[in-house]
């Protein structure tokens, strides 16, 4: 006599099956597991763009270590619940919400002094923060909002915060960039996208100038004992592709995105890849580096370039107006 389950039974079976290897396969392919366990007490972090997303995972994981956290922010209501959620989680009660609008030079300007007057230490700063293919717009001070957000609103948060990192050293600074820069062409005669805009091609462009960014600075700091180095955290679920129309699609939400979701990492996973670079040991003295997969990764000949480079330094002295008291 054949036996067989009854059909509720059944279809509960495979679909409790269907989802099991979807969250292995998820595992899977979210990379590496950061497995170190510093205790990072005594220590003080920035991270930007940490209200959701990537940063607030990453800024998580901080506290968890007993690490004290500045959450760095645009907006202050999304800000202070995400610090509400660490603390809970954590029971750090070491966890900050200050305004920070990489948009605004000015709002910059205030956080780094606020910082100044409330710290004397700083050991660990992730300029995580930033837009993906937003329509044409520009920051405060008129330049375009990727390229702004992206690398100028850190390059000026960066310099300004380098006198404090130097007395605290040994310390880091990561730069979150992403495989985008690949294809990235920095438009010398058209850096703010005046003559021509593409969403995609000045969000890689940014993604070039933070890697070229990376490795400038690295020169710069030379013997401080501070180190640089940019991330790519792979393709993320997170609130970043708000600009793009594809992710805003009905028919991709419920019919695409449940079969490509096993392949997309989650924030916590994406998190890892940022929390290797910030507090592996072994990379005590790696700087100037592009890391993917935990790994040190080749970058596309145009972020090599050393002229570039400076170059773009220059002109984001320039636009930041850095050297201006």
């Amino acid at each position: 006599m054949r036996w067989s389950l009854p059909k509720p039974v059944y279809y509960a079976s495979m679909i409790t099956t269907t989802v099991g290897v979807a969250y292995l396969t998820k595992d899977y392919f979210g990379g590496k597991k950061y497995e170190g366990e510093e205790n990072l007490e005594g220590k003080v972090i920035i991270v930007t763009g940490a209200n959701s997303g990537i940063g607030k995972e990453t800024a998580r994981a901080f506290a968890a270590r007993n690490a004290k956290v500045i959450l760095a922010c645009r907006n202050k209501e999304r800000c202070e619940q995400a610090r509400k959620d660490i603390v809970i989680e954590t029971k750090n009660k070491h966890v900050y919400c200050r305004k920070c609008n990489l948009a605004s030079q000015e709002s910059i300007r205030n956080f780094v002094t606020r910082f100044k007057n409330e710290n004397s230490e700083l050991h660990i700063l992730v300029n995580n923060g930033g837009v993906m293919r937003c329509p044409k717009s520009y920051t405060k001070e008129g330049i375009e909002m990727q390229l702004g957000v992206n690398h100028m609103g850190h390059f000026l948060l960066t310099n300004l915060l380098l006198d404090v990192l130097k007395q605290s050293a040994p310390s880091r600074i990561i730069n979150v960039s992403s495989n985008a820069h690949l294809k990235g062409k920095l438009q010398v005669k058209d850096l703010n996208s005046t003559e021509k805009y593409d969403p995609y091609e000045a969000y890689a462009q940014s993604k070039l100038a933070n890697v070229l960014f990376t490795r400038e600075l690295a020169k710069r700091l030379k013997g401080t004992q501070v180190t640089t180095n940019a991330v790519h955290p792979g393709i993320v679920d997170t609130e970043i592709t708000r600009h793009m129309t594809l992710f805003k699609n009905l028919y991709f939400k419920y019919f695409i995105k449940p079969f490509i979701w096993p392949f997309i990492k989650s924030p916590k996973q994406g998190a890892q890849a940022i929390l290797h670079v910030a507090l592996d040991p072994k990379l005590d003295n790696i700087t100037g580096s592009y890391f993917s997969n935990n790994e040190v990764a080749n970058i596309s000949d145009e972020a090599k370039d050393d002229k570039l480079a400076k170059w773009l330094w220059l002109v984001s002295e320039k636009w930041t107006k850095l050297n201006v008291t």
